[in-house]
């Protein structure tokens, strides 16, 4: 599909961000904003990420670098493919990630596990695989939930994102 969009064919806004280019780009304005805001919440109002937010951050940060890499890189149909798969793979983890968070802190407080050590003793301790699988557990500090925005939490917000960022990269993928 040609990018450039003519004044009389249907130039709406939703037809410019549905195209591949300016779709990935806003992907990109997406990804980065989340992270900005997380920034935000821990550096400007004090809320410490525990590890299962840090590992969503990390796929966040992923995901911009492809949605960036696919508006610069411009694909064809078989490329854009290739990065809507890449971006479906790294959502589907992300929602992994942040459905077990959610149903940490769903889980009443009496049965959830203890609070553990921080993230970088796990991966100095563990190793990256081993601190990995002991992050995925899921601790204390995980279950706990210190914001809420439209009463849903941090970890709910992320899922929504990630479950409609991938969305979005397939339909990305999937346009002329």
């Amino acid at each position: 599909m040609n990018d450039a969009v003519s004044p009389g064919a249907g130039a709406g806004p939703l037809r410019l961000i549905l195209s591949r280019r300016p779709g990935n780009a806003l992907g990109f304005l997406v990804c980065a904003g989340l992270l900005a805001f997380a920034y935000y919440l821990q550096f400007a109002k004090g809320l410490e990420p525990c590890p299962l937010c840090i590992l969503q951050r990390v796929v966040f940060a992923a995901m911009a670098i492809v949605f960036l890499v696919a508006a610069v890189h411009r694909p064809r149909r078989v490329g854009a493919w290739v990065y809507g798969m890449l971006l479906l793979a790294l959502a589907t983890a992300g929602t992994a990630i942040a459905g077990r968070h959610v149903w940490l802190q769903h889980t009443p407080e009496a049965e959830r596990p203890s609070c553990g050590p921080g993230l970088d003793y796990l991966l100095s301790r563990f190793g990256a695989l081993g601190g990995l699988q002991r992050i995925l557990r899921g601790s204390g500090e995980c279950g706990a939930v210190d914001w809420t925005f439209l009463g849903l939490s941090i970890p709910e917000w992320s899922l929504a994102c990630f479950i409609a960022l991938g969305v979005y990269a397939l339909v990305l993928a999937a346009r002329d």
